[in-house]
């Protein structure tokens, strides 16, 4: 039997601008790694926490990944505890997906202690109970990509049904994180419950050109298609230079730019060929507007959780 485990999760683009709440892509630039140690007391406890951040919340309650691995714990109805380990390297607060990795990364490590563990897919539920510390109800887009991987749709919640949207071969999605925050509850709250109808055939537009796009590589669809006409513009005064950010990135040819999940972050799609000069363009343009920014990269192909060597030492 496992004495420990241990799975890592990538950071992801919510939306993929968008795709409100529908698209989730894996962006395997950074990682937050769980590591579950068996204790014979039950419960769920916080162990070391090492990476860009020293502390993090002990309280199941106020923590993504104790909240995920207790979910999983008692539906399992398992007579053991874990104390979970967490390395972050996904910033807080950063549009980038962070407390959902952590939440499906303790749940596939707790999983991995299971005498019989569940498939990686049917852990959605117990990450969902960890991101609902984030952001209650929880938004999906996130986990299922941090999760799967890819680029993923959720097409129906009740019963679940997310699949993987094909992404098209030859982009690279280039994102940067300003010094900034934003917190996802935060965020959700100023997004208004009623939009013109015109707003609504537009953003269906929108999303039907950049699935189909995406499906059938035409990138004049996803160009046309990754526009973001219902929530950017009510989040847009969260970060003031978003317009500068994206202008330049769609002057420098990338297909489209928009924010990450409830931002700070923004990201942009473009042909591999043009990364370089989209990724400079963007940075030129968060020096203009006087604030610093961090460039990452990833393909649109990124790896969802996967389980790591974890050591078996007793603690």
């Amino acid at each position: 039997m496992n004495q420990a485990a241990r799975a890592s999760a990538p950071a992801s683009i919510g939306n993929v601008g968008v795709g409100f709440d529908v698209l989730g892509q894996a962006f395997d630039a950074a990682r937050d790694t769980v590591t579950a140690h068996r204790e014979t007391e039950p419960g769920v406890r916080l162990g070391a926490v090492t990476g860009i951040v020293d502390s993090l919340p002990s309280d199941v309650n106020a923590n993504t990944a104790l909240a995920a691995a207790d979910a999983l714990l008692k539906a399992a109805g398992t007579e053991f505890g874990v104390t979970l380990d967490i390395d972050k390297q996904i910033p807080v607060s950063a549009g980038m997906g962070g407390s959902a990795a952590s939440a499906v990364a303790a749940a596939a490590a707790v999983n991995a202690l299971l005498e019989s563990p569940y498939p990686i897919a049917d852990l959605l539920p117990f990450a969902l109970a960890g991101e609902t510390v984030s952001a209650d109800p929880p938004p999906w887009d996130n986990v299922m990509a941090a999760l799967l991987g890819g680029l993923v749709i959720a097409a129906r919640l009740e019963p679940a049904l997310i699949a993987p949207v094909p992404a098209p071969s030859g982009l690279t999605a280039v994102l940067f994180h300003p010094d900034a925050k934003t917190e996802t509850a935060a965020a959700r709250g100023v997004l208004s419950e009623h939009v013109p109808l015109q707003t609504a055939v537009e953003h269906a537009r929108r999303i039907s050109a950049f699935t189909l796009g995406c499906a059938t590589g035409d990138r004049a669809l996803i160009r046309a298609g990754l526009e973001d006409v219902l929530v950017e513009p009510q989040r847009a005064f969260l970060l003031p230079e978003l317009g500068a950010v994206k202008a330049a990135a769609l002057k420098a040819g990338a297909l489209g730019c928009s924010f990450s999940g409830s931002g700070p972050s923004v990201f942009a799609w473009a042909e591999d060929a043009d990364a370089d000069q989209v990724q400079q363009a963007m940075a030129e343009a968060f020096v203009a507007a006087g604030r610093g920014a961090r460039a990452y990269r990833a393909p649109l192909t990124s790896e969802g959780v996967r389980l790591e060597p974890a050591p078996e030492a007793v603690r």
